[in-house]
Formats: structure tokens, sequence, C-alpha cells
């Protein structure tokens, strides 16, 4: 449910495809706000800054049903749906205040303006209405509730993940200006898809770009590679094709590191090892692990 529409009153049918930054109390929604208005500005995408409020945890509306005929306790009863009420205002308010300063951080970044939403659901299905009119979701890998529940990321992220078919930018809690790229690439039919998209958006135009592939070092996979850069050739990066052997996580990582690239690019690839690695038991782990901006193709 909705409860605060787009601002410009424009009908979302003729808007162009957005970027949406999800912004809640963590300590990543500043790197979140830094993040979508790079990403924004590289793609020449509106921005819609996005604050959601948990329909479980801040209902709009007690069901009393249940509490016909409890005589004297009926009163109480009121006064704790009272309550919940009050506390769900005061939520909604500390929304507001959070998508204000949103707004003031992404126009000190240099946007010109953004648009603000606050929703009334839980994120994986606020982000599932918006794809049609979105084309990249932006959310911090730590949640404003992971710290407290001892959690090394946010509780709804891999929900998302799951959920979403839109690709989605995970930031740490601090901005750094992205330089440099690399895409964890497998040889599949959905890579190469992925290298499409990646050809298609300008957001890594012009910048150092790395294609890594986790794997034997074998003449298929050397010509996938090829065929790879030879896709990504009208980017006006230079492609640096990688092979190398180990454990998908670690590799990958160990890559990044030697080489101090600012963003890892996935793709939920076929039934690859890579999808099992992102999609699969070991999701949690690799997303603990991150300690640069996540892109997840899907």
């Amino acid at each position: 449910m909705t409860i605060e529409n787009r601002e410009d009153g424009a009908p979302e049918s003729l808007q162009p495809l957005q970027v949406v930054a999800c912004i809640d109390g963590s300590e990543a929604a500043l790197a979140v706000c830094d993040y979508s208005a790079w990403a924004s500005q590289r793609m020449g995408a509106p921005l819609m800054l996005l604050h959601v409020l948990d329909e479980e945890k801040y209902p709009a509306r007690t069901d009393m049903s249940g509490s016909i005929g409890l005589g004297s306790r009926e009163q109480l009863q009121e006064e704790l749906v009272s309550l919940d009420q009050e506390r769900s205002k005061l939520a909604l308010k500390h929304g507001h205040v959070l998508l204000d300063e949103a707004e003031k951080r992404v126009l000190a970044d240099g946007m010109d303006k953004a648009t603000k939403r606050q929703r009334h659901d839980d994120l994986a299905s606020s982000l599932v209405e918006l794809e049609s009119d979105s084309q990249l979701f932006v959310m911090g890998l730590h949640g404003e509730s992971s710290a407290a529940a001892g959690r090394h990321v946010g509780s709804q992220l891999e929900t998302v993940i799951r959920s979403v078919h839109r690709p989605i930018l995970m930031v740490p809690d601090e901005y750094v200006q992205p330089r440099s790229a690399m895409l964890a690439f497998d040889g599949s039919a959905t890579a190469f898809r992925s290298i499409e998209l990646l050809s298609a958006t300008p957001v890594f135009h012009g910048m150092p770009l790395h294609l890594v592939l986790v794997g034997a070092d074998t003449a298929e996979h050397q010509e996938q590679l090829k065929r790879a850069e030879r896709l990504l050739s009208d980017q006006g990066s230079e492609i640096h094709p990688a092979i190398r052997q180990g454990d998908v996580e670690q590799t990958l990582h160990a890559y990044q590191e030697e080489h101090n690239i600012d963003i890892l690019i996935m793709g939920a690839y076929g039934h690859s090892r890579i999808r099992q690695f992102l999609v699969g038991s070991t999701t949690t782990r690799m997303l603990e692990t991150a300690k640069k901006p996540l892109v997840i193709l899907r």
C-alpha cells in the first residue's frame, strides 16, 4: 500500500527508468545516497529515494476482530492499539525525516532533483512493484537492525536478491568513488546476457573492467573470454580477461584485492558454481565478506 506517491505528479508510465535508493536509518544510508547519485548521473537516469515502513512491524491498522467479548480487558486492548497507532505515526514521521535528509545529500552530490516515496509494505514486495519503472536498486549491505541483531548483513538483503529481477547495487557504510570494476564470468548463456547488459549501460563506460572466470584454463574458456571482450569493445574501457582456479568466493575476493578493484559484479547464472555461490547456501557468507560495493545482475 502506497502512503505517499511521486511528488512530481507525472504519470509513472511516462517516466524514464529510474535508479531507486533504499533509504533506512542504518549507517549505510549516506553511502546509499552517494552511490545512488553516482549511478544516476553516470546512467543519466532519474533518482527515487524510497523508504519502506515495514507493514508487519508497523501495521497501518490493528485487527481488533478477535477482541470482541473481552469484557473488562477491552479497554486495555484499546489502549494498546492506540499505542501501536501512535508508534506507527512516529515511525512514519521518522521516515519522512530520513527522506528529507537523503534528498539534501543527493543534491549536495550534484543531483538536480530526486523524487521521494514512502511505502507501507515489506521491502522486497515494494521493489518488485517498482521493477517496471526501475533499472537499478541501491541498498546498504548492513541494514538498520542488523547490528543490533548481531548480523553482518541486512536481514532483508537475501529476500530482495531472490525476489527482484533488476540489478542490485549493495554498498558498504562508506562511499568511495568507483574507478574500476570486475565481472565474475562463467561463460554461460546467462553470463553473456550479463555482458550485453553491461555493454548497454553507461555506468561502467571508460572504467577498467576485469573479466574473471573461476575454472580450468581451457581453450573453451579462453574463447569465451575473447568473445565477451569483443562484446564490450564499445565500452571505451580497458578490458582485462583472467582465468583463476580455486574456491569461487576466496578466488574472486583475492583477485579483487590484488588489483584494488572497487566494484564486484556478479550474475545469477544458470546452474553454474557461481549461481550456487550466489543464491545457494553460501549467499550469506559471500555478503558477509564483501567489503566493497557488489552488483548482482538479474
